[in-house]
């Protein structure tokens, strides 16, 4: 019995002794370097966030525009509902938004830039009725 218990309590040394010393594949895993570095991270974190901004910019920089305020005007959208609608859109409904408005600031800029026909009038109605239904929906 006593041999018994020599060995048993051996193997409970040797078995405490493997279990604390770090094996090769644990130091080399703390030696590694990250692919990713924390700065890395941060930039891709605050990225969302940035695209937001930038998309509700672009839409308000559309609505702000003097053509688009004689357009809201005349089909007596109020502006201070389109803007803080544009606030409360879903990410994806504002990512579409704001790229026809970005659309309609390039075809504006592109030649006809001192006179709003009436189609881009008709455009910019719609996005703004288009933001406004949104926001009633999604309430």
């Amino acid at each position: 019995m006593r041999v018994c218990l020599t060995w048993s309590v051996r193997l409970l040394a040797i078995a405490l002794l493997l279990c604390t010393v770090p094996g090769p594949e644990r130091i080399q895993a703390q030696e590694k370097q990250h692919v990713v570095t924390l700065d890395e991270l941060n930039k891709d974190a605050a990225r969302p966030g940035e695209t937001r901004r930038s998309n509700e910019a672009a839409l308000r920089q559309l609505f702000s525009s003097n053509e688009a305020q004689k357009a809201l005007k005349a089909a007596n959208i109020d502006y201070a509902k389109v803007d803080q609608a544009v606030g409360q859109l879903s990410d994806d409904d504002l990512a579409k938004l704001a790229e026809r408005s970005r659309q309609a600031r390039d075809n504006f800029a592109a030649g006809r830039a001192g006179s709003l026909s009436d189609r881009d009038l008709l455009i910019i109605i719609i996005i703004a009725v288009l933001v406004i239904a949104l926001i009633a929906v999604l309430r």
